[in-house]
């Protein structure tokens, strides 16, 4: 059984740093494309980063130079580095493998974990 488990979040100021982490496991994601999403209260959820299985990376705009995604194949874990976190990155950050880029949807969704960040 494939699961995805997130940890890392929290309460956290303006300006401040958090790493968010996603364990993987049932099966090897070393092939997977790997990347964060996250969800603020009643918006729709929207794609964060991405990394591929080649190691190349994607972001969204509004986290371009502010956040890093990183991979640990031989621990199966993906993390998202958050720096100079501001309100606006507040929300529910969920983990996804198996990204198809086509529909921005994942085969495999984390539980999600919760960011706030207080002004």
């Amino acid at each position: 059984q494939v699961q995805l488990v997130e940890s890392g979040g929290g309460l956290v100021q303006a300006g401040d740093s958090l790493r968010l982490s996603c364990a993987a496991s049932g099966r090897t994601f070393s092939n997977s494309n790997m990347g964060w999403f996250r969800q603020a209260p009643g918006k729709e959820r929207e794609f964060v980063a991405a990394i591929l299985w080649t190691g190349g990376t994607y972001y969204a705009d509004s986290v371009k130079g502010r956040f890093t995604i990183s991979r640990d194949n031989a621990k199966n874990t993906v993390y998202l580095q958050m720096n100079s976190l501001k309100p606006d990155d507040t929300a529910v950050y969920y983990c996804a493998a198996d990204i198809r880029f086509a529909t921005m949807t994942a085969r495999y969704w984390g539980q999600g974990t919760q960011v706030t960040v207080s002004s």
